[in-house]
């Protein structure tokens, strides 16, 4: 597949990411809980398209950045504890709650996982081995702590405001779960799925 093939592609991607976004923007649930959750993500690809010339992933690493942008779009046109689809898994089999935070989170750990290693691995900051896969989860591990941060930091300067944003349902340990299914999603990432990613740079490359 040739460059041009390539940069289709990405633009397809750009394109669905536009359309998921217009219609997250179309009365959401909550305006401020909205523009909370959706902010991450047109960072992210504002980023990405600044640096997409001197800096250019692989395919999958742009896949899977869709697919988070898409998760947190979702998030804030519903908000995390009413996305409909984890309310009707909730109400079938009898649940707590609505997971579809969860998810969230886990996809925190799972695909920064990703764009970190390839960071690494491609501007040679350090080989593959024991080191890299640790570097990769602790970096997963900052990030996802810093976004409870920023939780805090919001819940604090805003009140009752803030209450879909936190999204804890009721639950007190929910920061605590927060950051372990980031844990769990950069684990599962460097441990179950680096070779596909090496292929994917070798192929790249």
């Amino acid at each position: 597949m040739n460059m041009k093939e390539v940069s289709k592609i990405h633009s397809t991607f750009l394109a669905i990411f536009s359309i998921v976004f217009i219609w997250s923007a179309i009365y959401p649930k909550d305006s401020f809980t909205w523009v909370l959750e959706v902010f991450p993500a047109v960072i992210g690809i504002i980023i990405i398209i600044f640096t997409y010339k001197k800096f250019r992933f692989t395919t999958f690493v742009y896949g899977l950045i869709l697919i988070h942008a898409i998760i947190l779009l979702i998030g804030g046109h519903y908000t995390y504890a009413e996305m409909p689809l984890f309310n009707w898994i909730k109400d079938s089999f009898h649940l707590s709650r609505n997971y579809y935070d969860r998810l969230g989170h886990f996809a925190q750990g799972f695909i920064p996982a990703f764009i970190s290693r390839e960071i690494l691995i491609r501007k040679s900051y350090l080989k593959k081995g024991k080191m890299l896969l640790f570097i990769v989860i602790c970096i997963c591990l900052a990030i996802s702590a810093a976004y409870e941060l920023i939780e805090w930091l919001v819940a604090e300067v805003t009140g009752s405001a803030a209450d879909a944003f936190l999204g804890t349902q009721g639950d007190v340990w929910d920061t605590q779960w927060d950051m372990f299914l980031a844990l769990i999603g950069s684990m599962s990432a460097v441990f179950m799925f680096s070779k596909i990613h090496d292929k994917c740079i070798e192929k790249f490359k």
